[in-house]
């Protein structure tokens, strides 16, 4: 079995480095091969992040949910879920899984799901909870500039 789940995960990282290099059709066909071995949520997440690449979201969402289905512990599929509803002006929707993402025990980078409801926020005109989670993301990564950008443009709002 560890054969098995070794190559999986050797087929999961060769995917990663073709989407590292834009060439989603190769990283979906190697990611599609490592979920054939080994179903892992991080596979179906980034299969689902490369379909995104090409503009098909629902099947991205669709990707983020086996991956909770596979591994609830894992927080970046509900923070893609979040974002892919972002995209589409979902903002209501994005929130709740955005919250899941802050609460899940194995996420990297751990900033990304405050960082995105900030902006969320801001785009629902809730300008200072959009502030609390941008000042959270900073405490987890300090002098992130775009979350720093933000952060001082919402301020600057404010004043």
């Amino acid at each position: 079995m560890d054969e098995v789940k070794d190559r999986a995960l050797k087929l999961w990282s060769e995917g990663f480095e073709y989407h590292s290099r834009g060439d989603l059709r190769e990283a979906i066909a190697l990611y599609t091969r490592s979920i054939e071995l080994c179903p892992t949520a991080e596979a179906y997440t980034f299969r689902g992040w490369a379909y995104a690449g090409m503009g098909r979201v629902e099947d991205a969402i669709l990707e983020c949910r086996k991956a909770i289905e596979t591994d609830p512990s894992l927080g970046n599929p509900y923070n893609d879920i979040g974002a892919y509803l972002m995209e589409q002006g979902k903002f209501d929707d994005a929130v709740q899984w955005l919250e899941k993402a802050k609460l899940a025990p194995r996420y990297e980078p751990r900033n990304f799901p405050y960082m995105n409801l900030g902006h969320a926020y801001a785009a629902k005109g809730m300008v200072i909870q959009a502030i609390r989670e941008f000042e959270q993301a900073l405490e987890l990564c300090p002098g992130e500039p775009r979350c720093a950008d933000a952060l001082a443009r919402l301020r600057n709002a404010l004043n």
